[in-house]
């Protein structure tokens, strides 16, 4: 049944609407399951259709580097926050998710995370509450939808390397909660480009000693254990167990407090 002027009612709306966002383009039911941007750039078996697509491609990305660089140009100092998307809400790693955004707002840092659900919301929220800019880089992805209710500035990206250039521009450390793969990729990235000097003053934070020492653990024994790395690489990060522990290292490891 609908009203008199033919719209439906709210009990008539579906209630599962299956969604994903492509940049800044919202797709709902058949048209969500098209392939993604950064499936149709890294997939390479269709080589002819290549040939005519990737020149207008190139200029997609570029639309995208000039929407983020120009959004975020007047950020000011900042933290990217990452963690899972799974973290559920009530759990311990939510609630420390939350009390980092908190607290590096109080230390006149913006919050920049992934966008998304799980410790992303978390960290947004906390910083959202707490008056400070709450950022989120959010993705196209097929499992997950939009951006989280606490983001405050968002911008929605095709492409992941555009993307990820924009948590480490505008960023002056990095905040890593437990996650899975795309936790642990921009890990090892900022890890790298620490290491090789391209970034400096960036201090990496790692929450939770239980999580994270086994792999710090392998990381020592066989990494360094064959030579695939130094001692010095080790001291690019930090395993701290509580929100106030990170923040100080972030703080103590930018050098100065940011300006307010």
């Amino acid at each position: 049944m609908s009203n008199q002027s033919g719209i439906p009612l709210p009990s008539e709306l579906p209630t599962a609407l299956k969604t994903r966002y492509k940049g800044a383009v919202e797709l709902r039911r058949a048209q969500a399951d098209i392939p993604q941007a950064d499936q149709y750039l890294l997939d390479t078996r269709d080589q002819a259709g290549f040939t005519h697509t990737d020149p207008w491609r190139v200029l997609r990305i570029q639309s995208e580097f000039v929407e983020g660089f120009g959004t975020l140009a007047d950020l000011g100092p900042a933290i990217s926050v990452f963690g899972s998307a799974r973290t559920k809400r009530g759990t311990e790693h939510y609630a420390i998710a939350e009390a980092v955004g908190r607290l590096l707002v109080q230390c006149n840092f913006a919050v920049i995370t992934g966008g998304g659900p799980g410790s992303m919301e978390a960290a947004n929220k906390g910083a959202s509450e707490a008056g400070g800019l709450s950022v989120g880089l959010g993705i196209e992805l097929p499992f997950e939808q939009g951006l989280n209710e606490w983001v405050d500035l968002g911008i929605n990206f095709r492409y992941f390397f555009a993307r990820k250039t924009m948590f480490v521009k505008y960023a002056q450390g990095f905040v890593v909660l437990p996650g899975g793969l795309g936790t642990m990729d921009e890990l090892f990235e900022a890890m790298v480009l620490v290491q090789t000097e391209k970034v400096t003053s960036f201090p990496i934070v790692l929450v939770g000693t239980a999580f994270w020492t086994p792999l710090m653990d392998w990381v020592r024994s066989t990494l360094l254990g064959e030579g695939m790395i130094s001692e010095r690489d080790l001291s690019l990060v930090h395993v701290v167990d509580s929100a106030e522990e990170a923040v100080e290292k972030i703080v103590a490891g930018v050098g100065s407090l940011p300006r307010p």
